[in-house]
């Protein structure tokens, strides 16, 4: 097979989900409606955030900016598919194709690293609540926002370099129904250790933050929270951090279920499937987790529908 620099291939195939014709109709609409709850969902928690100022605090500050890159990470690759699906043509180009790698990281790290934020402002807000104030300041929010935002452009940047030192063959068809990291290094034709290494611990780095941060953030909380002597105390500030921590378990959880599906497992069916509940079924369920018996919230978001309708 003739050896072409990534600059030489113009297109890649994106297989997608199923190459079955009569599924298609059943997939455009299944992920079209799921895509349009995700925007739905995550803009109006902006939009309530946004226009009532009873909202304007550090938690909900965090938690627009989580909204505003979930919506980020799902437009990134589920937009792609559903044009693919409706044009009945499942090439990207290979600028597109390097484009969606960086802003799947980009906006996958960012989400990463806003829940460890928002687990940092838990710590703070029933750790040392006489001092929540004075530490949890405008800047300081705005600051840990922009040193998340430019961690995560520096992951994208690596990773969107590695891919484009990479050498292809012709004809180079993607088992996935987006350009995923994994199956281009398969497809490469020129030596991918070196890519396959700086990946890797990229990878590792950025994903031990904010976990670290997270484990390390309710450690102190729970150990906080037990001291508390009364039960209904201790029930509350569990009840307070709970959606936050169901946002946690279900974001690393799809995410540990793509790593050890994709270790573990060739089929591709089984990849795709860990991939969609990452990319497209979490981004849509955090606005309902965090909407969950948070009262200011709720009451906020049925205005915005009252006020709508």
């Amino acid at each position: 097979m003739e050896l072409l620099n990534l600059t030489g291939v113009s297109e890649f195939l994106l297989l997608g989900l199923s190459g079955d014709p009569e599924l298609q109709p059943l997939l455009f609409g299944l992920f079209l409606y799921m895509y349009l709850v995700t925007v739905l969902g995550n803009l109006l928690i902006i939009l309530a955030v946004g226009s009532h100022p009873h909202l304007h605090t550090p938690m909900y500050f965090f938690l627009s900016c989580l909204s505003l890159a979930d919506t980020g990470f799902s437009s990134t690759t589920v937009f792609k598919m559903l044009v693919n699906i409706q044009t009945h043509r499942k090439y990207i180009s290979y600028a597109g194709c390097l484009t969606q790698v960086s802003f799947f990281f980009l906006f996958g790290c960012l989400d990463s690293l806003l829940l460890a934020v928002i687990a940092y402002d838990w710590f703070v807000a029933i750790c040392h609540p006489l001092h929540y104030p004075a530490i949890m300041r405008p800047h300081l929010c705005g600051l840990l926002v922009l040193l998340s935002f430019l961690i995560s452009l520096l992951e994208s940047q690596t990773h969107c370099l590695m891919v484009s030192k990479l050498g292809f063959c012709t004809d180079v068809e993607i088992p996935h129904y987006f350009c995923d990291i994994p199956k281009l290094l398969r497809l490469a034709c020129s030596d991918t250790s070196t890519s396959n290494i700086v990946i890797f611990l990229v990878g590792t780095i950025s994903g031990f933050l904010p976990i670290s941060g997270i484990i390390f953030s309710y450690y102190r909380i729970v150990s906080s929270i037990l001291r508390v002597p009364s039960a209904g105390g201790k029930s509350k500030a569990f009840s307070t951090c709970g959606s936050h921590l169901a946002m946690v378990c279900l974001f690393y959880g799809t995410d540990l279920g793509v790593y050890l599906t994709s270790a573990s497992s060739s089929s591709p069916g089984r990849n795709m499937v860990a991939s969609v509940a990452y990319a497209v079924v979490t981004p849509m369920l955090n606005p309902f987790i965090y909407s969950l018996r948070n009262r200011d919230l709720e009451g906020a978001l049925w205005r915005i529908v009252r006020t709508a309708a």
